[in-house]
């Protein structure tokens, strides 16, 4: 299997269990194919690959963090980025225009991420369906917007602006999942059940049930879910948003997977990951195996994981693995 990782220090292409660096950058967030055309979000600007992923070259954005790139079905590209910022694309990701309205919605409604000193929010997850648009912010909430991002409102799943990944149901769209942490701007909630993981909304985004009953860790971040029936929606979670395989018991990750729209989960873990020493970081659908999925760790590996929670390992001695994409 070919893919591409996203790390802290660029992309590598992984191949027969090798991976070779084919673009150095900092912290690669984001790697997705639209279109036949491939993004890289980087902590410096955009990337773009004509090629599968072989070769990489400026797509603009420079000084922007690029979170996550996603096409509206009618072939408009969005970019959300760091500082809190939206950005859209007519002609295929060549060239980028703000839309303002976003960034002036956090600058007024004082979203940051509350650390030491603090850091400007950002719009981390996008949803975009025509001209509905809704953008997870890290920490501020999920702004929605029915017009293109003309006019907006916010909605906070379960009282939480600590918004990490955004997924619409593939069969359901106006059903949406998001996995959160225990930020907020004045601090840190309590880690308490409620407090942070995965919330599902079944209107588009204005309410919001949890659905991460019962399941620890809780704090969510990596997320991904599979466009084939029973479109199994799979969420890495650890203790706190600083969990790492330096720790002295590591960082205590695990990995779920729910068949039910969130109203039960399973472990996806094998008994050496359970839980694991490394964090999980990139997470994918395995294109090949329908319930399968790849994951990306701190510890610079990706392992193939199947529907029956069985590991191998495809690539490793990379730095930290932040994305994923299938080559091509």
């Amino acid at each position: 299997m070919e893919f591409c990782a996203g790390t802290s220090k660029g992309v590598f292409a992984v191949s027969g269990g090798a991976a070779r660096q084919v673009l150095s950058s900092r912290a690669v967030r984001e790697l997705v194919c639209v279109g036949g055309r491939c993004f890289a979000g980087t902590d410096d600007g955009l990337y773009s690959s004509e090629d599968g992923g072989r070769t990489w070259a400026s797509a603009g954005l420079e000084g922007r963090e690029v979170w996550q790139v996603r096409d509206d079905g009618c072939g408009t590209l969005y970019a959300g980025t760091a500082p809190t910022g939206l950005f859209r694309s007519e002609n295929h990701g060549e060239t980028w225009d703000e839309i303002g309205s976003l960034a002036r919605l956090a600058k007024e409604s004082g979203w940051l991420i509350p650390l030491d000193p603090p850091v400007e929010a950002r719009a981390r997850a996008l949803v975009v369906s025509g001209t509905h648009i809704r953008v997870g912010v890290e920490v501020g909430g999920l702004a929605l917007s029915e017009d293109a991002g003309e006019t907006w409102s916010v909605a906070l799943p379960g009282d939480n602006p600590d918004l990490h990944m955004l997924f619409a149901h593939p069969a359901r769209p106006q059903t949406l999942f998001a996995s959160t942490g225990y930020g907020r701007l004045w601090g840190e909630a309590e880690k308490l059940e409620g407090n942070a993981g995965v919330f599902r909304s079944d209107d588009g985004g204005v309410t919001w049930a949890y659905a991460w009953k019962g399941v620890t860790p809780r704090y969510s971040r990596p997320m991904c879910i599979d466009h084939r029936p029973p479109y199994g929606l799979t969420v890495g979670s650890a203790p706190t948003a600083f969990s790492n395989h330096r720790q002295e018991k590591g960082s205590q990750a695990m990995l779920f997977r729910s068949e039910d729209g969130g109203d039960s989960w399973r472990s996806m873990c094998d008994e050496a990951h359970s839980p694991s020493a490394a964090n999980f970081h990139g997470l994918m659908v395995d294109p090949e195996a329908p319930g399968g999925m790849l994951v990306g760790t701190d510890t610079g590996e990706v392992w193939r994981v199947s529907d029956s929670a069985e590991w191998v390992l495809l690539g490793e001695g990379m730095p930290t693995v932040l994305s994923l994409a299938a080559a091509g």
